[in-house]
């Protein structure tokens, strides 16, 4: 079996959400345990991990504003590159340690991965995704002098607002392939995968931020995969979430889950992207998706936990 492992950016954070080197190093402790026991099952299972971004680069664009008047800020391609290769060595070493723990290894590779987006998608005209930190408009004005887009959002101050693309391509999927059949646990497509654009003579960065779930699901159809684990902090999608009414949903067809997603169960901060991944990942392969907490990840895939998504 082959399974294409989305974590969220919770995964990569302490609980309350710092996101101190300390804190992590020990999400990523915690979450690579869960792939240790995976891949020590007893029948095989081949893993490919992505991975959200968000806190790390939300690190990052702090660090540009403090001294954007000292030096130019580092581009979001950039940032996404940095946080890859970082979060990818955290995840190797994580995983390493969990495995020599149970007393096995297998071999580990972190790509930086670039995604493909079009370079004429609405998101690049009308940036729409707002990100990082609030902040005065003085500061803010000092990030427009750097070609940034910036929105004065009342009375929480100013924050930069970015296209968020849809992802066409992972550009890098034939290096992943390549991995996997020399028997590596790959992380690949970090944050969605560093937004890229096509131009003549080859392929340029872009300031974006791509959803990474959204770019699991295609990476996931690219190589192959049988499964597509979303991993949350949940161990189900919720029908009438916050309410006495509310339901978790168990195994569900795609089309059942295409109308739950339309009639506005699930909130576009945080279930919605994950649920049209899954949803798009079964209807392009015929295949099964799961949504489920890092503690349900064997079960769900066992099709006794979390919400699994079925084809019809």
């Amino acid at each position: 079996m082959r399974v294409m492992l989305a974590l969220g950016g919770n995964a990569m954070t302490s609980p309350d959400g710092r996101a101190r080197v300390e804190d992590q190093i020990a999400a990523a402790r915690v979450a690579m345990a869960a792939v240790a026991d995976l891949l020590t099952r007893p029948d095989p299972v081949e893993v490919v991990i992505t991975h959200g971004n968000g806190p790390q680069v939300g690190n990052l664009l702090v660090k540009n504003e403090l001294a954007a008047a000292v030096v130019p800020p580092v581009p979001l391609d950039w940032c996404g590159a940095q946080t890859q290769a970082t979060l990818g060595n955290v995840l190797m070493n994580a995983l390493e340690d969990a495995l020599r723990e149970r007393g096995t290894s297998r071999r580990t590779a972190a790509l930086v991965t670039r995604t493909l987006v079009d370079a004429d998608d609405p998101g690049f005209t009308n940036p729409t995704k707002p990100i990082g930190r609030f902040v005065g408009e003085a500061e803010a004005r000092t990030m427009i002098e750097h070609g940034e887009t910036w929105e004065d959002r009342g009375e929480k101050g100013w924050r930069r607002m970015v296209a968020s693309p849809e992802p066409r391509e992972i550009l890098d999927a034939p290096a992943v392939l390549t991995l996997i059949d020399a028997g590596f646990v790959v992380v690949a497509a970090g944050g969605g995968g560093i937004p890229t654009v096509r131009e003549e003579g080859g392929y340029r960065g872009v300031e974006a931020v791509i959803d990474k779930d959204l770019s699991a699901a295609l990476l996931a159809g690219t190589v192959d995969a049988d499964v597509l684990v979303i991993a949350t902090d949940v161990p189900n999608a919720v029908l009438r979430f916050g309410t006495p009414e509310a339901e978790p949903i168990g195994r569900v067809s795609v089309s059942q889950m295409r109308q739950h997603a339309a009639e506005g169960h699930f909130a576009g901060g945080s279930m919605g992207p994950k649920v049209e991944a899954a949803v798009r990942f079964v209807e392009a392969t015929g295949r099964t998706s799961v949504i489920t907490d890092l503690d349900s990840i064997i079960d769900g895939l066992a099709g006794d936990a979390g919400t699994v998504i079925i084809p019809d």
